[in-house]
């Protein structure tokens, strides 16, 4: 097992703000760069898809705006990583909202690959 170093923590926060802009920005080509093929999501209204299902989400025109991920915590456990936050963001009516989500990331061939997403709006 590689051991954690500053770098992990570097690549993980730059991976975290990468997904927090593709969702703003409906960025699937990125999603599909960091997502693991065996990735699912738990969406707020229950549901749970899977990354195809995800990819066709995001690809839908985004309603949000401002969208700040805030006190984000990434704990390294070896070869897999989990990244807490809350989120704040502008609906389309302009009343502030938030959440909160948590990512789990594996290292897989070298590479961090997000393979879980949980959200929540609240």
């Amino acid at each position: 097992m590689p051991a954690t170093t500053a770098t992990d923590l570097e690549i993980l926060q730059q991976l975290n703000r990468d997904y927090i802009h593709s969702v703003q920005h409906g960025d699937g080509r990125r999603f599909d760069e960091i997502l693991a093929p065996d990735f699912l999501c738990s969406n707020p209204d229950s549901s749970l898809v899977d990354r195809a299902g995800f990819l066709a989400q995001t690809a839908k025109p985004v309603t949000i705006t401002n969208l700040e991920a805030r006190d984000v915590l990434v704990r390294i456990l070896g070869d897999v990583a989990i990244i807490h936050a809350r989120t704040a963001y502008t609906l389309a009516d302009g009343r502030a909202a938030g959440g909160r989500y948590t990512d789990v990331w594996a290292r897989r061939d070298g590479r961090w690959l997000c393979v879980s997403a949980h959200v929540t709006r609240g």
